[in-house]
Order: structure tokens, then sequence, then C-alpha cells
């Protein structure tokens, strides 16, 4: 009997010490990639000019939906690591827009490789659509586009009648609100389909600007930069389809490791949703040379701002020993 309580208690204690790496593993991460977006959406802010172009509004709408994606998944992540139930009612919104986020991502992906396509090969003749005062056309398309799956999906799922939507507490996963075999189905072909449609997308814009570079003679190093950015966001488009390989790393990792059901799931979080949503911004961020400059400077003036705060509380600290 001794032998069992002190085996509970071990287990008890494994368990406590690991939800507290995890939670402290993922809250430092998250914060430090808030304070990234926080720099770049005040640069943004504090010079009006950037957002003149459509390109740069594209980039801060991706770092506002990765914001909320990654907000409304951590928020998921602890409650689920704390053991946190509530009704579905208010479990429904936190899933809505972790699962319209994520489908938004590919398909702001897809606008910016587009929105380069017309850049260099109808720069005389540029759409009004694509013109940076009428940019939010777009954008409150592609919301549109990402919510009514999600919205679909829910309202195809068959309600359990012992469940009270206002009352029962439940944990908030997404297996509480999609877990019918026609809502797996209907999302599995909704994933495929988006990253299909945008995979062609960014294929497509690549391939025409690359024919676009053999016909100039002038102006080839903005028509390459524009080349390159497609390239990149194909490299996006990639660590985004990351998410989908939980299940080949679930059998690798049972497999070969004697990992515990919730272990391996923080690990296919960490590695292919949150640190893909990480990479992805900050790469597209600090590779433009106008926002790395912003940056550069925004970073100097931080330090700048902070060195003599440091310097004067060593004094302080001195003159009170």
């Amino acid at each position: 009997m001794q032998n069992l309580t002190d085996l509970s208690a071990n287990a008890t204690f494994h368990k406590s010490l690991s939800l507290i790496i995890k939670v402290c593993v993922v809250i430092p991460f998250f914060c430090f990639f808030l304070c990234c977006i926080v720099v770049m959406l005040h640069i943004f802010a504090s010079h009006r000019q950037l957002l003149d172009t459509s390109r740069y509004i594209l980039f801060a709408y991706m770092l506002i939906n990765d914001t909320l994606q990654l907000m409304s998944s951590v928020l998921l992540f602890l409650f689920v690591m704390g053991q946190v139930k509530f009704a579905i009612i208010y479990c429904v919104p936190l899933l809505l827009i972790s699962t319209a986020t994520f489908q938004n991502t590919p398909l702001i992906l897809a606008t910016m490789s587009l929105e380069r396509y017309v850049a260099i090969c109808y720069p005389l003749q540029c759409p009004a659509t694509w013109r940076s005062d009428r940019i939010w056309i777009i954008i409150l398309s592609l919301w549109f586009i990402s919510c009514i799956f999600p919205i679909i999906d829910y309202s195809i799922g068959k309600s359990d009648p012992a469940v009270d939507i206002f009352s029962t507490p439940v944990l908030c996963k997404t297996t509480a609100l999609y877990s019918s075999p026609l809502q797996m189905l209907f999302r599995a072909a909704i994933n495929v389909l988006f990253f299909a449609v945008v995979a062609v997308i960014i294929l497509f814009t690549y391939v025409r600007i690359l024919l676009e570079t053999r016909k100039l003679r002038q102006d080839r190093a903005s028509v390459n930069k524009a080349m390159h950015t497609v390239l990149l966001h194909g490299f996006q488009l990639l660590l985004c389809m990351l998410a989908f390989t939980h299940p080949i790393t679930e059998s690798l990792i049972v497999l070969h490791a004697n990992w515990l059901p919730e272990d391996v799931a923080f690990f296919n979080y960490f590695c292919f949703i949150l640190i893909p949503r990480f990479l992805s911004p900050l790469i597209y961020g600090f590779r433009d040379q106008s926002l790395r400059g912003y940056i550069g400077k925004k970073i100097l003036c931080c330090s700048n701002s902070v060195k003599p705060r440091i310097s004067n509380f060593f004094c302080l600290l001195n003159w009170l020993i």
C-alpha cells in the first residue's frame, strides 16, 4: 500500500514538474514574440508613409493575424494544461478565432504574392483594388473566407444532448466542437484546398515574375527582389504546413520514444505551430531593408534610453551602500 502511495506521489510530482516546464517554455517565448510584433506595429503607426504601400499594409495585417492566432492558441494551451473547464458558449469564440486565423495565414501569403505580381507586371495599370486606399476590400474578403468555413464546420456537427452549451463545463479543445467524422473530413478537405490553392498561386506568381525578368532590361533589381519575396512566401507556406505533420511525428515518437500523449502533443504544438508562426513574420520583417533599418533604430533608441536608467540605479545603489 505504501509503495502504491509513493508511486502515485511520484507520478503527481513528475506531472506537475512537466506542466511547469511546459508553461515556462511557452510563456517567455510568446512574450518575446509579442514584444517583436509590438515594435513592428509601432513602426507602422509612427511612420505613416509605410501604410501608403499595399505590401506593408498586408504585412501589418499578417502581423495582427498571427498575433491573434498565437494569443488564442496559447490561451487554449494554458487552459488545457491547467485542466480549466468552462461552458462551450465561452469556448466557441476562442476556437473559432484560432481556426479562422490559422486558415487566414495561407490566404494572406497568396495575397502578398499576387500583390508583388501585380506591382511588377502591371506597374502603370495597377487595378484599383490593389491600391493602398482600396486594399481593405481584399482584407475584408480574406476575413470573410477564413471565418465562414469554421462556422460551417461547427454548424454541421451533431450536438450531444447531454451537454448544455450554457452550463456544462468542458475542456476547451478542438474535439469539444469538431469531433464527428463529417467535421473531420470537412476540415481536412478545407485545409488541403486552402494550401493547394495557395501553393499554385505562389508558383504561378513566381513563374510570371521570372518570365518578366527576361523582358525587362531596366529595374532588374526590383524584379529580382520581388522573385525572392515570392520565394520567401513559399517558405512561409511550408512553415505553416508543418502543422499538418503531427500524425507522422506522433507515430515516429511513439515508435522510438516512450513519451506520454500530452508530451507528444506539446512537442507538436511547440515545434510545428508555435515556432513557425513565430519565425514567419520575423523573417519577412527583418529581411525587408526599410523595416530592418527602422527596427535597428528603434532597438538603438531603446538601448540608449535604458542605459542612463541602469547607470542611475547603480549610482543610487552605490550611494546607499
